[in-house]
C-alpha cells in the first residue's frame, strides 16, 4: 500500500527566518535557494519519491510567495494550503490545518530541515508497531546546537536534553514525526503551542517512541548550515547517479 493511503502529509511552512535574513532577504526560510531550487522542493521530491499524491503545507511568514512560487501542484503532487494569519507555533499551525487531513494518521515535516531517508521503511516501522506518536531521529557528534533526545533499546523516548546542556554525540529530533490526528486533538483545542516543547514531552513514558536514521542531515536554521546546502545535496544527487549506474 502506498504512504498516501495510510497518512496524510503535513508540512510546517511558516517559519520567520529571521537568521537567514542577512543571507537570504525577506524570503521565508522554506523558499531560500538551493542549487537554484527552492529548499521546500527538495521536501516535496522526497515525498513523492515515497508515493505521496497529496500535502498539506502550513504557511504563514511569506504565505503568497509560497503560494506563488508552488500553485496547487508540484508536478504530481497536489498542495493545499493551511494559512495562519498570526503565529502560532509547530503545534497551532498543525491544529490549524487539521480540517485539511483526510487521515487518522498524520506525517508531520518540518519545511528547514531535510535528512536522507526512505519514508516508506519508517511509516512501516510506525505501523508494524502499533506506534501512537513517534520522532525520527538522526545521530550527530555535538547534539549541543539541537538538544538530545535519549532512547532505550526499544526506542522509547526517555527524556529530552535542552540545546546547549551537553556537546557530545547523540541522537536529536530531524524533525519528522507520525502521530494519532484524535490524540494530538485531544491535546490542545487551539492557539499558540509547540510540538517540541509543549506536545511530544507530554508522552515521554508513555509510548513516544524515536526511529533512529543515521541518514544525511542538514537544517537551513542558520547562515552556517545554509552555506552547506548546496553542497549537501549536490553529494546526494551523485551518490543516487552512481547508484542508478550500478543497477
Amino acid at each position: 500500500m502506498s504512504s498516501n493511503n495510510k497518512l496524510t502529509a503535513v508540512i510546517l511552512a511558516g517559519g520567520l527566518g529571521t537568521r537567514l535574513r542577512p543571507v537570504v532577504g525577506d524570503f521565508p526560510k522554506v523558499l531560500a535557494p538551493i542549487n537554484n531550487r527552492p529548499f521546500l522542493s527538495y521536501i516535496l521530491d522526497q515525498l513523492i519519491c515515497c508515493g505521496f499524491s497529496r500535502v498539506v503545507l502550513c504557511t504563514g511568514y511569506g504565505a503568497d510567495k509560497v503560494r506563488a512560487t508552488f500553485g496547487d501542484f508540484y508536478k504530481d503532487l497536489s498542495i493545499m494550503y493551511s494559512r495562519e494569519t498570526v503565529p502560532l507555533g509547530t503545534g497551532g499551525a498543525l491544529r490549524n490545518a487539521i480540517p485539511y487531513v483526510k487521515d487518522e494518521h498524520i506525517l508531520v515535516m518540518n519545511g528547514d530541515s531535510y535528512i536522507d531517508v526512505d519514508l516508506n521503511t519508517y511509516i512501516e516501522w510506525y505501523f508494524q508497531n502499533d506506534i501512537i506518536v513517534s520522532l525520527l531521529l538522526t545521530m550527530v557528534s555535538d547534539t549541543g546546537r539541537y538538544g538530545r533526545v535519549d532512547v532505550d533499546g526499544d526506542g522509547l523516548v526517555s527524556q529530552f536534553v535542552e540545546k546547549g546542556e551537553s556537546a557530545i554525540p547523540g541522537w536529536i529530533n530531524a524533525g519528522i514525526y507520525i502521530l494519532e490526528q484524535s490524540l494530538f486533538l485531544q491535546t490542545h483545542t487551539g492557539g499558540s503551542f509547540s510540538l517540541e516543547h509543549d506536545f511530544f514531552p507530554k508522552f515521554v513514558g508513555k509510548g513516544l517512541r524515536g526511529f533512529q536514521s543515521k541518514g544525511a542531515f542538514i537544517d537551513i536554521g542558520t547562515p552556517e548550515s545554509y552555506d552547506k546546502a548546496d553542497q549537501f545535496f549536490n553529494i546526494k544527487e551523485n551518490l543516487e547517479s552512481d547508484v542508478n549506474k550500478d543497477v
